[in-house]
């Protein structure tokens, strides 16, 4: 669907992460509240966890789910959702994508 009043550039951006959240964004937008954290809460994993956080407060900032890579987001947001959630290891994320209680295979 065309967007006929943004450029070219900006109809390619919309939707996406073009920079960094500042400090002041990342408190509005990727604080999770006890709605979220219930929500969150019922997932197993850490990555499950953090993997349902990322778009929670993306649709937040972007106003959209990210579609083919719900993880397309910039690494500092991960790790402050991470930190939210108590988890040290934020690069557990990458496993998002997999069923729960699915393990890849070495």
């Amino acid at each position: 669907m065309p967007v006929e009043f943004l450029t070219d550039e900006q109809a390619e951006a919309y939707g996406t992460f073009t920079t960094v959240p500042t400090r002041p964004e990342l408190e509005r937008f990727f604080s999770l509240d006890d709605d979220d954290r219930d929500l969150i809460a019922r997932r197993r994993t850490d990555a499950h966890r953090l993997g349902m956080a990322v778009p929670i407060c993306t649709v937040r900032y972007i106003g959209r789910f990210l579609g083919e890579d719900p993880l397309a987001v910039p690494w500092e947001v991960v790790e402050y959702l991470a930190g939210q959630l108590g988890i040290e290891d934020s690069s557990c994320v990458k496993r998002y994508p997999e069923p729960q209680g699915v393990r890849a295979r070495a």
